[in-house]
C-alpha cells in the first residue's frame, strides 16, 4: 500500500463521487488516498476493524476462507464501493478478506476519526445506509440470479468479471469459480470445453482469454458478477 499525495487526484475522486457534499471540513483532514497494487491485500478476514475504505478507480474481489482453508469468492466491486461500513456500524472485526484484481485508489478514514466527528452526522449516515442497503439488495439479486439461471449463463457472467478486455485471465482458478456460482469443478470443466469448441474463449496451459466477448455477453444475458 502506498498513500498519494496528489491533492488535485484526491479532489478529483472527491467531485467525480460527489463526496463533497459527505464528508465536512473536519472530517475531511483525516481522508487519505492509498494505492494499492494488483494482488495486493486491503484487509484480511479477521482483521481488527480500523478503516472505512472507498474505493473510487480499480476492481476489487471480496473472498472468504473456511477453517478448512477453503476459498469462497463472494463479489467483485468497483467504484463506489464502501469497505468496512458493515464493521463499523456493527463494531466487528473484518468480516472477509478484499484483494485488488487491479490497481486499486481507495480513499480511506479510521473508524475512530468517524466516530469522533461524525458518529451523529445525518450525511455521513445516510451515505452509509445506502451502502449497507445496496449490499443487501445485491446478494438479493445475485441469490436469484444463482437459482434461475443455468451454469452456462453463470459462468460467462463470471467470465467476463474476471477477464477484462481481451486480457488472458492467468491467475483464473477453476475453484474459485466453481465456489462462487455454485457448481462443481468437474461442471466448469465441461462448460470451459463447450465454449471453447464454440469459439467463445480459448485455454492453453491454464490460462484463458476471451475470443468472443459479445458471444459471452448473449450468453450471460448482460449480467456480470459485480
Amino acid at each position: 500500500m502506498e498513500e498519494l499525495h496528489d491533492e488535485s487526484l484526491f479532489a478529483y475522486y472527491m467531485k467525480a463521487h460527489q463526496l463533497e457534499s459527505v464528508f465536512h471540513q473536519k472530517l475531511m483532514s483525516h481522508v487519505s488516498l492509498c494505492r494499492y497494487e494488483q494482488g495486493e491485500l486491503v484487509c484480511s478476514k479477521g482483521d481488527k476493524r480500523e478503516y472505512l475504505y472507498l474505493l473510487v478507480k480499480g476492481k476489487l474481489k471480496i473472498f472468504t476462507t473456511t477453517k478448512e482453508g477453503k476459498t469462497f469468492i463472494l463479489s467483485f466491486k468497483h467504484p463506489l464501493e464502501a469497505i468496512g461500513d458493515i464493521e463499523y456500524v456493527q463494531q466487528t472485526d473484518m468480516v472477509n478478506t478484499v484483494e485488488a484484481v487491479t490497481e486499486v485508489h481507495m480513499l480511506r478514514v479510521s473508524h475512530q476519526a468517524l466516530m469522533r466527528h461524525a458518529k451523529d452526522d445525518p450525511r455521513v449516515l445516510n451515505f452509509l445506509l445506502k451502502g449497507i442497503t445496496n449490499k443487501f439488495y445485491t446478494k438479493s439479486n445475485d441469490l436469484s440470479f444463482h437459482l434461475l439461471y443455468p451454469v452456462e449463463v453463470r459462468l460467462a457472467s463470471y467470465l467476463l468479471s474476471v477477464v477484462t478486455s481481451d486480457e488472458s485471465a492467468s491467475a483464473l482458478r477453476l475453484t474459485d469459480a466453481a465456489s462462487l456460482i455454485g457448481t462443481s469443478y468437474r461442471h466448469i470443466n465441461r462448460v470451459i470445453q463447450q465454449f471453447c469448441e464454440k469459439g467463445l474463449i480459448e485455454r492453453r496451459r491454464g490460462n484463458i482469454t476471451i475470443s468472443d466477448r459479445k458471444g459471452l455477453l448473449e450468453i450471460a444475458e448482460h449480467n456480470i458478477y459485480e
